[in-house]
């Protein structure tokens, strides 16, 4: 039986350049930086940017950050390009970042590639003292999906949301990059003053990679959830710094990786 071609619209997940450049104070007045360019879901900019200069040690709280704007000087770039400038007082040395920050929305904006980076810029291990239910991880993933609208539409989107121990969510980003999703998620709660977040699980639609553990890792995030896999370098981050790492998590199971510690059983 032959079928028929049919023409109808569909949904897609909106896809646009974002670069943040830095603005900071020197001897000879106010310098303008190119930090980053990446590919991302148009929305929750200043977030982004937030939860990125924060999580790769640019700046250790909102109070660091004097204003963010967009650059509208160049028209056909309106909303994609955020300035944000810096306190007077906060440190920048553009000279030394190792390399400008430019990503793929596959990617996101990715920052420290080493165990030995973290330790550098003061990272520790987490405390213990957080717990959480293994009946309550195992809902994350439905918990997830219930709040994607955009996902529901174009079912291209990574989600990370942060839920507190008794399963109720704080906050929840979309975007077609997964770094992205996190930065914003960690950016909301910045920009709220909420951080660090001793008390919250990072839960992630997609796999955990050693990026998204490191961003977790900045904002003291106890436990990060994944639907997938975790990666090598996330399961030894997860390890060396006591962060409570699972994945494959679905309604009946998931896998432990590290800091079991911090699971109740039923």
């Amino acid at each position: 039986m032959a079928q028929r071609l049919q023409q109808k619209s569909d949904w897609v997940a909106t896809e646009e350049p974002l670069e943040i450049r830095i603005l900071h104070h020197t001897p000879a007045g106010l310098n303008t930086f190119s930090l980053s360019v990446t590919l991302r879901t148009p929305g929750h900019d200043f977030e982004l940017a937030a939860g990125f200069l924060f999580s790769e040690g640019i700046v250790q709280s909102d109070r660091d950050i004097d204003t963010m704007a967009y650059c509208l000087d160049d028209e056909s770039q309106h909303y994609n390009i955020v300035n944000v400038q810096l306190g007077r007082d906060v440190a920048f040395d553009p000279a030394g970042l190792q390399r400008h920050f430019y990503t793929t929305s596959s990617c996101g904006v990715c920052g420290k590639a080493s165990l030995e980076a973290l330790q550098v810029t003061g990272c520790v291990p987490l405390a213990d003292g957080f717990f959480v239910s293994a009946n309550l991880i195992k809902q994350l993933p439905q918990a997830l999906r219930d709040k994607q609208p955009l996902f529901e539409r174009t079912g291209g989107l990574h989600a990370a949301g942060l839920f507190d121990a008794q399963g109720r969510l704080h906050s929840l980003r979309e975007d077609v990059g997964r770094h992205n999703a996190v930065d914003k998620a960690i950016g909301h709660a910045l920009t709220q003053r909420l951080v660090p977040l001793h008390e919250r699980v990072l839960a992630l639609s997609g796999r955990a990679g050693f990026e998204l553990l490191q961003k977790a890792l900045q904002a003291q995030i106890p436990v990060v959830a994944s639907v997938g896999a975790p990666s090598s370098m996330a399961v030894e981050l997860a390890c060396a710094f006591n962060v409570t790492l699972l994945g494959f998590i679905n309604e009946t199971r998931f896998n432990v990786y590290s800091g079991p510690q911090r699971l109740l059983q039923p």
